[in-house]
């Protein structure tokens, strides 16, 4: 399958001679390590073409930079010092632990980006530090330097307890339809922890974004199809969502990520909200990693320039 996005955005995919650019090995034990654990590589079959050796070379720069930042960062641990431990009392009576990143050099004159993280299955619990432990990529991204310094930001990192999930649906069925799987209690608590902490924080309400791996692909399809008018620009990694929502998103700037070789949630999942948003009118962002199974957060956080992409996104008025 060709991985496509906007004109002039192809991302890997077939080589000239039918066969396909997969990454082995290495990459697999990336995604699976989330870069949390020691050194790593990617041994690229079928890569003859060209075209296809340049972008095999881009993902594997975007690694090495991921790789750079985690160990700037001092390690995971050290997040447990950036990201402020709290608590939030839902208006059903339950509450939502979460970790919050505060921009640096916070300055209440001005307005900051939000990013919403979703953590996956793995991190769920009340300890308030596996969504962060579990799969630390994204969060180590975006306490590094590289984008706190260029684009200072909030960083919302909620915990779904334990035997509850983002979204009420089977993980291996993939697409669903809200109209039969109401929001869950654990995502409209996120809902309004987010809006409590817009009036707590200067946020920039037309850069609030949200991205989430697994379970929290699925919740973050489905919190942008209920909450359209909320976020500008959304990142779900193997997840799935309702493609008849998807004329309510299409104006919304999104790049999915999934691996073909996804043996937990369908690649079907993300494949089906993309055709969906397309026609519907929208310009999705999708990349498919070949022989890639379900660890595909790995490549995805460190694609080439998507917090750049990310960041550049703003809410039409």
């Amino acid at each position: 399958m060709i991985l496509s996005g906007p004109a002039g955005h192809a991302e890997e995919g077939l080589c000239q001679d039918g066969g396909q650019a997969r990454a082995g090995s290495g990459l697999a034990e990336v995604g699976q390590a989330g870069f949390n654990g020691g050194g790593f590589g990617a041994d690229f079959e079928c890569v003859s073409d060209r075209r296809e050796r340049v972008r095999a070379l881009h993902w594997l720069a975007g690694a090495v930079a991921l790789a750079a930042t985690v160990a700037a960062a001092g390690g995971v641990d050290d997040l447990k010092t950036a990201f402020e431990a709290r608590e939030f009392a839902g208006s059903d009576g339950g509450k939502l632990l979460y970790r919050l990143l505060r921009p640096k050099g916070y300055d209440p004159n001005k307005t900051y980006p939000l990013v919403l993280v979703l953590h996956g299955a793995g991190g769920r619990g009340g300890d308030n530090w596996g969504q962060i432990k579990d799969q630390p990529a994204p969060f180590l991204a975006l306490a590094g330097d590289a984008v706190q310094d260029k684009h200072p930001c909030i960083v919302v990192a909620p915990q779904c307890p334990g035997g509850k999930q983002w979204v009420n649906w089977p993980w291996g069925k993939g697409s669903y339809s809200q109209d039969k799987v109401p929001i869950s209690a654990e995502l409209k608590r996120v809902l309004e922890a987010l809006a409590q902490l817009r009036t707590e924080f200067q946020v920039d309400a037309r850069r609030v974004y949200v991205t989430g791996m697994s379970m929290g692909g699925y919740g973050t399809w489905d919190i942008i199809a209920r909450e359209p008018k909320l976020f500008a620009a959304a990142m779900p990694v193997c997840g799935a969502g309702d493609p008849s929502r998807a004329p309510s998103i299409a104006k919304m700037a999104v790049w999915a990520f999934h691996g073909d070789k996804d043996g937990v949630v369908p690649v079907s999942g993300s494949r089906e909200m993309v055709e969906a948003l397309k026609k519907a009118g929208g310009k999705p962002r999708y990349n498919e990693f070949p022989g890639v199974g379900h660890a595909s957060w790995g490549p995805a956080y460190a694609t080439e320039r998507l917090w750049e992409w990310l960041f550049a996104q703003k809410r039409a008025e």
